[in-house]
């Protein structure tokens, strides 16, 4: 059974910002998601942090410390396969509880 609760919403975001994105450090993985969505959504270091660090340790992220713009030195994460095959699990799921909370929010 897929998982459809809003839990994975965020490792949703962040696998498929860098999808999108290629590699990112935590504050522009924050900043891409927060533009992306216009604004609607922010992510908090408290929750984001634990999902990178949780998501690395599953294997669906990489790291590397480089280099920012500003010459300050960041974790840059980028998508790995099994990131990119979860990504597309987690795309579905996620189809799957639009559905289910559409269906809800119809109900008479």
């Amino acid at each position: 059974m897929p998982k459809n609760d809003l839990q994975g919403t965020l490792d949703l975001l962040v696998l498929k910002a860098l999808a999108q994105m290629g590699k990112l450090h935590g504050y522009g993985l924050a900043l891409h998601i927060q533009r992306a969505s216009d604004e609607l959504l922010r992510v908090e270091e408290g929750s984001l942090y634990p999902a990178l660090h949780r998501m690395e340790q599953s294997g669906w992220i990489g790291s590397e410390w480089a280099q920012t713009e500003t010459g300050r030195r960041a974790k840059y994460y980028r998508l790995t396969a099994a990131g990119r095959k979860r990504l597309d699990e987690a795309e579905r799921d996620f189809e799957d509880l639009v559905k289910g909370v559409r269906a809800v929010l119809r109900y008479a």
